[in-house]
This record gives structure tokens, sequence and C-alpha cells, in this order.
């Protein structure tokens, strides 16, 4: 476990014959494998456009990695939204979307060297339908969990669509919920919607989730509220029952996908827990729909499930968009975070997927100036 942070490339859309490579997701396997997950598009790079799934294994912690693979083939759309699951019986599950309209589950059983056919996973969005007529699905992005009680638990959101005539429509307004397993993703459940659109909460999407220190369910939302502050609500088996989704004054919403990952700091063996996103609130120009740009990277520690934050870093002040995180049993911290070219719009240029290496050391002891700064 280092105190420093190294910053390495993953997946560059160049050599690999893409035109952006972005979107990643990041799991750790019970035999100790990084295993990483992008989008490569082709094209604009749009979020319509034509979209591989990448994998990357690394078996040293990310010093080195064995080459891309496609893992899933665009077929005339996007395959996108990648969700691995690394589950304790050493099995791991991946989600992934085709089209934001049908939804698909692979399972490794080798440690991510081979994969299933895919396991059709639309008729638990079906559930959904009465109660919400969705138009677009799409599970994370970013990894799912697996309880304590052995449940998994994969975050998703919905949109019944404005219109494709109108700017975004394809994707607001939007709900999230969640999607669950009691029988290790051999069948699926839907679970309550957590956060519908709302005066207050404008388009919920985006989210990801943590177990909590007793048991209960953390999920933390993207929007596109004016305030800018990221939306939370809590579940006692994170299915049912959520609260209110609220505002967290402490985070920092520039309208993009965050990370969250619930893990042990090694010095105390107590439960922390990490959110990751670009917190660019130093920028106060206002993009499509009220976007701040993705710069800024940061990662946050609450030591109270999330109650308070009382440490944070800047793993990147440069570009920086979608995240992942993982950890290892020593303390080990990765991200995974979409990195590239500084440039005029809010999102810049999404070149390469980088993965950042730390420790929780390393957050805690920020010095006062690097904190949010550029």
């Amino acid at each position: 476990m280092s105190s420093t942070l190294q910053i390495s490339s993953v997946f560059e859309a160049a050599r690999l014959g893409y035109d952006v490579t972005r979107i990643p997701a990041l799991v750790r396997t019970s035999q100790g494998s990084l295993l990483a997950f992008c989008e490569a598009r082709s094209g604009p790079g749009g979020d319509w456009s034509d979209v591989d799934l990448l994998i990357r294994r690394s078996e040293d912690n990310g010093a080195s990695w064995a080459p891309a693979e496609v893992l899933v083939k665009s077929d005339g759309g996007p395959a996108s939204n990648p969700v691995p699951i690394a589950l304790r019986d050493g099995s791991i599950l991946f989600l992934y979307h085709r089209g934001y309209r049908d939804c698909f589950l692979i399972r490794s059983t080798d440690d991510g060297r081979t994969w299933s056919a895919p396991q059709n996973l639309t008729p638990t969005f079906e559930a959904f339908r009465p109660e919400y007529d969705w138009k677009v699905l799409a599970p994370g992005p970013g990894h799912g969990i697996q309880l304590a009680n052995g449940r998994i638990v994969v975050a998703v959101w919905l949109c019944a669509p404005a219109g494709l005539d109108v700017p975004g429509g394809d994707h607001r307004p939007s709900c999230t919920a969640t999607l669950y397993s009691d029988d290790n993703g051999e069948s699926w459940q839907r679970g309550d919607i957590v956060a519908p659109t709302t005066e207050i909460h404008k388009h919920p999407n985006e989210c990801a989730v943590a177990e909590l220190g007793d048991g209960r369910v953390l999920m933390n939302m993207r929007n596109e509220s004016s305030i800018h502050q990221r939306l939370v609500a809590t579940s006692p088996d994170g299915a049912r029952d959520w609260s209110s989704p609220e505002f967290s004054s402490s985070l920092f919403e520039s309208v993009c996908m965050g990370s969250l990952l619930a893990t042990r700091d090694p010095a105390n063996g107590k439960r922390v827990v990490l959110f990751c996103n670009p917190d660019s609130r130093h920028r106060s120009q206002e993009f499509w729909f009220g976007m701040r740009s993705r710069e800024n990277g940061t990662i946050q520690l609450s030591d109270d499930d999330g109650q308070t934050w009382t440490a944070q870093r800047v793993i990147d002040a440069g570009p920086f968009g979608y995240s992942d995180l993982a950890a290892s049993p020593d303390g080990t911290l990765f991200c995974i975070y979409d990195a590239g070219l500084w440039g005029d719009a809010p999102s810049h240029r999404a070149t390469h997927v980088a993965l950042a290496k730390f420790s929780i050391e390393w957050i805690r002891q920020a010095p006062q100036a690097s904190r949010r700064s550029v």
C-alpha cells in the first residue's frame, strides 16, 4: 500500500482504433485480479454511436495489463453502461444495455478470462412499467455490490422521454431504482423507485450504491437540480422502503456520473465510504442542462456512513469525467476515470481512460492548498 498517488493509462482510444474510450468500470475479484472495462466508441463518440465494451485484466494491482479485448460487440447500436459485480464465490457478473432498450447479463467463473452467453434481464425492467412507463433503460454505470447477506444490488435508471425532438429528451425526465438478486444472479427482481423527477429533484439518473455499516444501502444519484448537490437515499435492504431523497450539501453535482465505494480503513479496521466525481464548483459557467465542466476529479471520505465528509483530495485537476472505485484488502484504492485533453465543451475531449492508485492515508494527508484546486 502506497501513500503516494500513481496514475497510468489503461485504455487509449487512438491506440485501440476507436475515436473515444470512456464510461469505465472496475472491480477487484476474490482472486486478486483487477478487471477494467470501458466503452469504446466509433464516429462522433456520442451515446448513440457504435459502441463496443472492452475489458482488460491485471494480476499485479494495475502495474501491467493484458491486452484489451472486445467483451461485447456493437450490433448496429451501442452496447453501453458496463456494470461488473465481483461475487464472494469467485464469479463475476457483468450487466450492460443495448440501445437503451434491453439489458443483458453475462457471467465469468474463471476470473474474467471467459464469459457466458448473455441472459436477458429486460423482463425484470418490464415489471416497472405499470408504475413507470419507461422507454429508456440503463444499469449503472459502475460496479454493483453484493451485500453481507448475499443479496446482489444493482443501481438502475429509467426514462419516459420528453421526445427525441426535445434537446436531451432521450434521457429526460428520468427516475432511479434498483434490481436485486438473492440467488447469485440466477434470477432478478425489481426494487422500488427511489427518486422520480420532481420540481425539486430534477432528472435523477446515473446512480451508485454502497452497503453501510448497519446493513443499510446508500444510493448516490446524479441529478440536474439547480443547487448542484448530489442526491442521496437509504434503504434497509437495497430494494424497499427507501428514504426520501435528500441533497448532500458536501457533495457537489457537476451533472456527471459519480462513483461510490464502502471499504475498510486498514489503520483502524473501521468502515469508510468514498465518493468520487468531477468537483468543478470553481467553475461558475453552466453549459447544456446546467452541466459544469468535467474536471478536478476529487475523492471524498466519510467515517460515519456518509453523514459527513471529512477528508478530500484532488486526484486529477485536469479533465475528469465518469469514474469507478475499487479497493484491495491492504487498503490500496483504485480509481478508474475518463481522462483527456482540455477543450471548450464541459466534458472536454475523452482521449483515454486512466487508473489512479492511492491509499486512504493519502486522502487524509491532503495538504490544505491541494483541496479542490486546479
